[in-house]
């Protein structure tokens, strides 16, 4: 779909961010350095946890999109082969990977708790899921970010090798209008309702 050039009204209720694509196509060896802390599973039998630990990274930045799928879009989500929930020093971050396609993965969450950022730990985590998720035959590595996000994740993604390589536009239902998080998150972001 093309948009044409130049500014477009939200209707009342809407947020929207510009998303930038970024992948790597080879692994790097900067992630083959001693780094603190590990990645583990996350225990998904109970959703509550996962949830919770969603809304405390991404609250202040408008996550929403596990917060407003139900209990079985969730577990179908993050229960399949290949999809990989791993949480970061016992829940200062958490990190997912999506190995369900053949020969690439997906970075499909990547987040620090508040307050961890700015210390390093945002590399040791990358290099732990980046070391995963090279494993086998992948060829790519990828995610994306926006401009909802915090401010320094693109810049951080390109200092851990990664390269822009698409962007798009994302529309969608004001999460706090709509009841998923509370009208005081991401304060950056005014509310128009």
């Amino acid at each position: 779909m093309n948009i044409a050039d130049g500014y477009h009204a939200l209707a009342p209720g809407k947020v929207a961010s510009v998303v930038t694509y970024v992948q790597m196509t080879a692994r790097p060896e900067w992630i083959d350095g001693e780094f603190a802390g590990g990645l583990t599973a996350m225990d998904l039998t109970d959703l509550g946890p996962y949830r919770a630990m969603f809304r405390r990274v991404g609250e202040n930045w408008l996550w929403f999109s596990r917060l407003r799928a139900t209990d079985e879009q969730l577990r179908e989500r993050v229960g399949r082969p290949g999809y990989q929930v791993l949480l970061f020093l016992d829940g200062r971050g958490f990190v997912e990977l999506d190995r369900t396609a053949e020969d690439e993965v997906e970075i499909s969450l990547f987040g620090l708790a508040p307050g961890e950022t700015g210390h390093g730990l945002g590399r040791a985590m990358m290099a732990h899921a980046l070391r995963i998720a090279w494993a086998g035959g992948t060829r790519r590595v990828w995610l994306h970010t926006c401009t909802l996000d915090d401010p320094r994740a693109l810049g951080f993604y390109r200092k851990m090798g990664f390269r822009a390589y698409a962007r798009g536009i994302e529309i969608a239902d004001d999460p706090r209008l709509k009841g998923y998080l509370p009208e005081t998150a991401a304060p950056q972001v005014p509310i128009i309702g």
